[in-house]
């Protein structure tokens, strides 16, 4: 369980993060909002450092599931745009893929 909520907390400070940068350039925000901006992605780097792995790019790798899913639900809550069944299905299927990666049975 802990993994999943450095996962899930990962995910929305890293989609909290990079959404600052597109504020404010693609929104026409003040640069002020890249301050809270970086802090949140050093938070997104710290708490993928908590995920049981015994390596880095696997820890990464299956992460990207979460991301996915996590940013269609920023689609929904943030912009307001519901995600669509192909969405859904296409989460669907990465966060199948991510738990493969991380929970497979490795001898190594």
């Amino acid at each position: 369980m802990p993994t999943l909520f450095a996962y899930v907390g990962a995910a929305l400070a890293e989609i909290a993060g990079c959404f600052s940068f597109w504020a404010w350039l693609r929104l026409g925000k003040s640069p002020w909002w890249l301050v809270p901006g970086m802090a949140s992605l050093a938070l997104f780097a710290w708490l993928l450092t908590l995920v049981d792995s015994n390596a880095a790019g696997r820890a990464y790798a299956a992460y990207g599931g979460v991301y996915i899913t996590a940013s269609l639900g920023w689609l929904w809550a943030v912009e307001g745009l519901r995600p669509d069944r192909w969405d859904g299905i296409g989460a669907t299927v990465c966060l199948v893929g991510a738990g493969i990666i991380l929970l497979a049975p490795r001898t190594v």
